[in-house]
């Protein structure tokens, strides 16, 4: 799944951070300390980060092409 604009539940816009986030993590950083850093302080809001697929980099849409 393509990383969302905007939290589902309050609305923020969450996805300016995302790259940074990501980037951070894969570097190992731990991911309460980059959201705490990117000031990221409501739980649904982290929710959004915390629950994104993350895996070998590539995500979720990347697998869904390959069978369109």
């Amino acid at each position: 799944m393509i990383f969302p604009i905007r939290c589902f539940s309050c609305g923020a816009v969450i996805s300016e951070v995302y790259e940074e986030y990501r980037t951070r993590l894969k570097n190992g950083e731990n991911p309460e300390e980059i959201l705490n850093d990117l000031e990221v302080k409501k739980y649904c809001c982290r929710r959004m980060f915390a629950s994104h697929r993350l895996d070998n980099d590539r995500e979720l849409f990347d697998d869904i092409v390959e069978y369109k």
